[in-house]
């Protein structure tokens, strides 16, 4: 009995030192204040406010509009400006062209011969267009060559400035226009435009001329479109008739008159008698 108790007071004298040893070591751990509180602690004075910093005027302006210069340091126009100007003459140019040209009453005309036979999109437009483009610039050879003999090749050669070119240039295709157009769409647009009666034909500005020439070339292809609905609404007709007599009301006459249409356009050469009559109508072959 002696050993046993002798062995558990020995035991709790170790453990006792054990526990005093461990709390040796944690204390200063467990109750050191941190560095940084002592470093961050606020003050306790009172502090003034800053005072506000006073609002800047601005500057007057000479106004609220936005301006735009173009023009470059020496005062002409800028190169990127001159490039603008230039790309968008070049997009609108060729549409103006054709407009100066005998493309315009060409295509009307094939457009209204392809809906007279029925058929709204045999030929495409762009085949249309294409035969207009070519017959166009076949009936205008020799207008087109006047221009390039006496205005495009001197510019080419540096004999005469762009400005004497345009002038020089415009000279055949206003005589041309002024051949195929009527005098009464030239009085129209010269007295919707408030000018004076020009003395002489040559005197005719292009602002009232390429309108009158539009006017007389719509007025032609019209003409020429209504000869060509003649016979193919009188085919209409004539099935229309033999439909209602054998009480096929219900059956669309288009559908039975195409077959007739074509056969006879095709007997008769129509696209030839077509290109012929347009051609004619500009004084024959070049």
């Amino acid at each position: 009995m002696s050993a046993r108790r002798a062995s558990l007071a020995l035991g709790r004298a170790v453990g006792l030192a054990a526990l005093v040893l461990l709390i040796g070591i944690l204390s200063p751990m467990l109750f050191a204040e941190p560095a940084h509180a002592s470093a961050s602690a606020p003050s306790l004075g009172v502090v003034e406010p800053t005072p506000p910093t006073p609002a800047a005027t601005p500057p007057a302006g000479a106004g609220t509009g936005v301006t735009i210069d173009i023009n470059g340091i020496d005062g002409s126009p800028s190169a990127s400006i001159l490039a603008l100007l230039g790309i968008t003459l070049l997009s609108v140019t060729p549409a103006l062209l054709l407009m100066m040209t005998s493309f315009t009453k060409i295509f009307v005309v094939l457009a209204m011969t392809r809906n007279a036979l029925s058929l709204p999109t045999i030929p495409p437009n762009p085949v249309l267009a294409g035969l207009a483009l070519f017959l166009s610039l076949f009936i205008m050879w020799p207008v087109l060559a006047d221009i390039n003999t006496i205005a495009v090749q001197p510019y080419i050669d540096g004999d005469i400035t762009f400005a004497a070119a345009a002038q020089l240039g415009s000279e055949p295709l206003s005589a041309w226009m002024l051949r195929h157009t009527r005098e009464e769409d030239l009085a129209l647009m010269t007295r919707i435009a408030s000018l004076p009666n020009p003395a002489d034909a040559s005197e005719v500005p292009l602002q009232t001329l390429i309108p009158a020439f539009m006017i007389s070339e719509l007025r032609a292809a019209f003409i020429i479109g209504f000869v060509i609905f003649v016979p193919f609404l009188v085919i209409d007709l004539v099935v229309a008739a033999a439909l209602m007599s054998m009480g096929m009301m219900m059956l669309p006459p288009v559908m039975i008159s195409l077959p007739f249409k074509i056969l006879l356009f095709i007997l008769v050469d129509g696209w030839g008698l077509i290109v012929t009559s347009l051609v004619e109508s500009y004084g024959g072959v070049p």
